[in-house]
């Protein structure tokens, strides 16, 4: 019976300990608002970046951090918008099957033109860039009907769009979102 209180009783101080440790895991970076994240934020991330299945006691094990701990960071990482756990498909498995990068140049305010298109399901990825194109956006349809139906009425519909260039994809060669952290 003693040895269980003590045990139950390290437990709760190491329970404690994690959360006491939990809140000093990221800071806000003073330039750009975003979460600054700690070794051990960064450690679990790579677990979960190795398999985004793997069991929280298993991720604790490997950071030293109880299971609990890591429930927790994991939940505030996700929160912040840290990161996603999503199961990544090859879209032609799913019942897609055009894919194309779309290029596309703005006159005027770029900001909102990318905040409508991250408004389009079929939109998966919209990045602001500097060089021949304003933004580029991955989109994943269906079929040719609707990749130009999505080009042409609602992405060269949208205010400020002057000009898009499409580049359809072939063959996915490589799809991988396992760049680790830094």
């Amino acid at each position: 019976m003693h040895s269980e209180r003590v045990a139950s009783r390290s437990a709760d101080q190491r329970g404690s300990r994690d959360l006491r440790d939990s809140s000093r895991e990221s800071s806000r970076d003073p330039r750009n608002g975003s979460p600054q994240l700690d070794a051990v934020s960064l450690a679990i991330i790579g677990q979960l970046q190795e398999d985004g299945r793997r069991p929280y006691a298993a991720i604790g094990k490997a950071v030293g951090l109880s299971e609990a701990a890591v429930r927790q960071r994991v939940q505030k990482l996700l929160d912040q918008g840290v990161m996603q756990i999503v199961a990544v498909t090859d879209p032609l498995t799913v019942g897609f099957r055009r894919q194309a990068m779309v290029g596309i140049n703005v006159e005027g305010d770029t900001e909102s033109v990318a905040d409508a298109l991250t408004g389009m399901s079929e939109v998966e990825y919209v990045v602001m860039t500097a060089g021949s194109f304003d933004l580029l956006a991955e989109i994943v349809c269906e079929d040719d009907d609707h990749l130009l139906d999505v080009i042409n009425k609602r992405i060269r519909a949208l205010p400020g769009v002057r000009s898009t260039e499409s580049f359809v994809y072939l063959k996915l060669k490589k799809q991988t979102y396992m760049w680790g952290t830094r």
